[in-house]
Order: structure tokens, then sequence, then C-alpha cells
């Protein structure tokens, strides 16, 4: 972490282990840190634990004896990701509201409002890594969050500082006993960014209405049903009601009436594209596009080794791909441990 001794940082204090470790990390770097708990927008009628942790932010911030603010987002939470989240999955489309989330919201939003506040820099506790504004995997594998920050827009990276991308998350834990901070037996939350404990499916049923369909294996005869089809992506693995034992994956979908097609026992392509063709990219290293890439397309998934075309934003995987991949996720690409940026796939 580059010298920031005097300098203004403003951390986002999500009320968790990762984030107060990281702003007890900077301020013994002497930096000058000032704790925000950022406020998304939370759906109306379900439970949602805000409360709880930005109680837990402010005591971090007590602990530490910093300034702490709370900045209202819920605008550009509820336009930039939860009503993305809504039509993309309405489209047929599987989208990643965690990256939507860091690019409108945590390094949008917020970056303007440390800014204005005349902050050198923000923090938050992402396990990634940055130097010289190019963005690299943080230390730890298992925790890596460098695949979710493809889509931040590159001024606010190179003014944002990751304090444990460095460190293993069980030195993180052991750091959050030996400062003594208030939230150092707190477990990792496993929501979607500001939705909390609530999932996705279960967000999605209460606002698209979902409807029972049914589900047909690859020669169109009824194997079972599901709850609905816009709830589920190709490739995955599902549990139709009323069918024989699976595992069953899904290979095809048809919202328009409600239908999903099903392959028992492998989601294996039949004839794996050639090409994936990316909308929405975003590089922080354009230079690097050059020779052979590795590509991730899910969080924690396989890498795929590849080539890509700046002129026609299509990914070419020097192997087919094993499974299928549907429109609307990210390929994130990278040149060793270093994230040279992504896009959506279309």
């Amino acid at each position: 972490m580059e010298s920031i001794a005097s300098k203004n940082v403003f951390v986002g204090l999500s009320g968790g282990v990762d984030s107060a470790v990281s702003a007890a990390l900077l301020q013994n770097a002497g930096a000058h840190v000032t704790g925000v708990f950022i406020k998304g927008w939370y759906p109306p009628g379900m439970p949602c634990t805000w409360a709880e942790d930005r109680r837990d932010a402010m005591r971090v911030a007590a602990h530490l004896g910093v300034p702490f603010h709370t900045l209202d987002a819920s605008t550009e939470y509820k336009q930039g990701v939860i009503d993305y989240l809504i039509s993309e999955y309405a489209a047929g489309r599987t989208p990643n509201p965690d990256i939507m989330c860091n690019r409108e919201v945590k390094f949008g939003a917020f970056y303007r409002f440390a800014k204005e506040h005349n902050a050198d820099f923000i923090a938050t506790g992402h396990y990634a890594q940055t130097k010289d504004g190019q963005l690299f995997r943080g230390i730890d594998p298992s925790k890596d969050q460098s695949y979710f920050l493809w889509a931040v827009p590159k001024e606010a990276l190179s003014q944002t500082l990751f304090p444990v991308g460095g460190l293993p998350k069980s030195e993180v834990r052991a750091l959050a006993e030996k400062f003594n901070l208030p939230v150092a037996q707190k477990k990792d939350s496993q929501g979607i960014c500001f939705l909390g404990s609530i999932s996705v499916d279960e967000f999605l049923r209460n606002e698209l209405k979902t409807e029972e369909g049914d589900v047909l294996d690859e020669t169109g005869q009824k194997i079972g049903t599901h709850d609905g089809a816009v709830l589920h992506t190709l490739g995955e693995r599902i549990t139709p009601h009323d069918a024989e034992q699976g595992p069953w994956y899904v290979v095809r979908k048809d919202l328009a009436i409600n239908v999903l097609v099903v392959r028992h026992g492998s989601a294996a392509f039949e004839t794996p594209p050639a090409t994936l063709t990316l909308r929405d990219t975003n590089w922080f290293t354009p230079d690097a596009l050059e020779g052979t890439l590795e590509a991730q397309y899910r969080y924690h998934g396989s890498v795929t080794a590849g080539t890509y075309d700046k002129k026609t934003s299509t990914f070419t995987p020097s192997v087919p791909l094993p499974e299928p991949i549907a429109a609307g996720q990210s390929l994130v690409l990278y040149v060793g441990d270093s994230c040279i940026g992504g896009g959506i796939i279309e």
C-alpha cells in the first residue's frame, strides 16, 4: 500500500470485518480516516439487516475514534442495480448485480461523495489489489473479488485503496481480534450487495410475480414443472417438481411460454459457440488485450484461455467451452493476476 500518511481516506464501512480491518490498517498507517456507511435501497416489506449493519459500522468508527457519515445512495442503487437486475431477468438474461453495485454505488455515488468532501482516496474491504491504476487479484485465491470490479470507472480505481487485498482472510480475522474491533466475531455476509439475507430467487419471485410452467426434456416430453422460467439460467442444475431423479440441467428456456428445456446428466454443449461477443466493456489496460488471455465467466469459476478482438468485441476461446454461458453474465479478462477489464456477454 502506497504512502498515505496524512492523506484523507474515506472508508466504506459496511458493518463487516473486512472494511473494519481496512479502516484500522489505514489509521495505523497514518491516514486521516473517515468512515462512511452506504445506505442502499431495500425491498419494501422484506427483511433487511441494514440498520444492524449501520450500527456495527458506527461502533467501528467510534472504537477507532474517526468521523462517521451515512450516505443515502438509495436512488443510485434502485436505478443502477435493482431496475437493471429486474429488466435483465425479465428479458431472459442473467445479470450480476454485485458488479453493477460496485460501478454505480461503491465506486460511483460513494466515490463522488468522498471527492466532494476533499478525500484523497476511498477504500473498501474488497479482496483485490491496485498498483499504478491497474487492478490485480487479491492474494487469497479463495476470497479474490477482482471479478466483481471489472466495471469500476478507471478514474475511481486510480484513487482507491484495498487494504486487505494483500492478506489472507485468516490474517484479516486475526487482525480484527488484535485491534479489538467490535465486529471481530461477526460472520461474513453471503447476500447480494445491499440485499443482505434476501436471495435473488426470493426477490425476483416477489418482483416478477412468477408462475408455474412446464419442464421439457430435449425430445419435447414433459418431465415436471418449475416455479418460473425467469428464475433460472442456462447451465443451472435444477430439481423440477414431480420429475424423476436428476441431475437435470437447463439447456434452453422460452420466457414467452414459460418453458424450460433440460438435459439429464450434463449441461455440456452439443455445439459450443466459437466466440463470445461482449457489450458495455471497460478496460483498465487496453494495450494488454494482445496475445493469449485468461477469461473468467463466473465468480470462482474455471479460467479459459483465448484471444480478444477489439474491433469486433469478441473473445475466442482456445478450447471449446465446457458448459452453456448465459447472456448477461460477465466475462472478465486477465493476464496472470492482472485484471485487464471485461464486458457483458451478449
